[in-house]
């Protein structure tokens, strides 16, 4: 009995120091939380992917090539930068030399909340600090769409670009879609892969009605409003015809405005055919004017590679402790939570 007493004091000390010491790290991971929130919150970083490429031939001319071809491949390559710098300090004393042509690639991988926004917005607004109408914006892109307004926003980041007069091109090598597709159509060309999905023209909203099941077991749920249509349909209440007459007459104007949004950046596309909520792969969307070539990014980026210099922007946020140790479990908490406010907030879908 004595033992087990002594154990039970010991045992409470023990979870008395975990548990102040668990306190004392939530104190610090908290405080350096608000400290990261006063300061710096991200960064940009720049990778020239000319380098890469050249790095990559490097490696597999060494490993294939024999010493004679290794030292004729050298030779070459001397010989060509020479000629660049001599043709540079030509241009030079001729006076103020126009620098040459440069790419600068973003990636978007985008959500249902269409997140990545956060991201782009700042990559576009530092390339905008520096780029001129003779270089080019190169955006990767991957989506299957999400919320409108999400998508909104992004599509308005993308239109910045051609704003300014800077070339934009859209490489799609999985898919467009939706929401996605709302975004590709504000640049200037759309590349896809052959088998990349693309179109999808349409809006969607869906939700579950609980009413008949709450009704059988003698359950009321009320829900007040100010405002006519304050709220049309719910997942709880009893819906009217009148209800959903107003729900359906929102979809068909929301999909309007995506339809006139796809006809004014892409005027050769005939949108009452393609406007269906129907996808396409690659070649076949070619064919309706959906993209203009079949090509991938990597394909089209490596073609640039031999007369521009291409540089990748990305966007770096730092993520918190607490996102660092629970990032899978608040991903997925997040996405239920938001399935469940767009089906009782009647949200809208590309």
């Amino acid at each position: 009995m004595e033992f087990l007493i002594e154990y039970g004091l010991f045992l409470a000390k023990a979870v008395t120091v975990v548990v102040a010491i668990g306190i004392v790290l939530g104190l610090i991971a908290a405080a350096g939380q608000k400290t990261r929130k006063k300061g710096d919150k991200g960064h940009i970083e720049v990778h020239k992917l000319n380098d890469r490429f050249k790095q990559m031939a490097d490696t597999l001319k060494q490993a294939v090539l024999d010493e004679a071809d290794r030292k004729s491949e050298l030779k070459a390559e001397k010989k060509r930068l020479k000629a660049e710098r001599a043709e540079k300090k030509a241009a030079k004393g001729q006076g103020e030399p126009t620098p040459g042509k440069r790419v600068f690639v973003l990636d978007f991988n985008g959500d249902i909340k269409a997140s990545a926004t956060d991201r782009l917005r700042e990559e576009i607004s530092t390339v905008l600090s520096l780029a001129s109408t003779s270089d080019e914006v190169v955006v990767k892109l991957e989506s299957g769409g999400g919320l409108v307004h999400s998508y909104g926003l992004a599509s308005s980041q993308l239109a910045r670009i051609r704003q300014r007069h800077i070339p934009l091109t859209v490489c799609v090598d999985k898919v467009a879609a939706s929401g996605g597709y709302m975004m590709a159509c504000v640049a200037d060309r759309i590349l896809a892969a052959p088998f990349a999905v693309l179109g999808s023209i349409g809006v969607v909203a869906q939700l579950p009605n609980f009413h008949k099941l709450l009704k059988k077991n003698n359950v009321d749920f009320e829900v007040f409003t100010a405002g006519e249509y304050k709220r049309t349909v719910t997942m709880f209440g009893e819906n009217t015809k009148k209800g959903r007459d107003k729900f359906v007459e929102d979809l068909e104007d929301t999909h309007v405005l995506f339809k006139e949004f796809v006809a004014e950046h892409r005027p050769q596309v005939d949108v009452a055919a393609v406007a269906t909520g129907e996808i396409w792969f690659g070649r076949r969307a070619q064919d309706v004017n959906l993209i203009d070539e079949l090509k991938t990014s990597d394909e089209y980026l490596l073609s640039l590679s031999e007369k521009a210099d291409i540089f990748e922007v990305n966007y770096v946020q730092k993520k918190s402790l607490p996102k660092k140790l629970g990032f899978a479990a608040e991903e997925s908490m997040d996405r239920l939570l938001l399935r469940w406010w767009q089906r009782s907030n009647n949200q809208r879908w590309f």
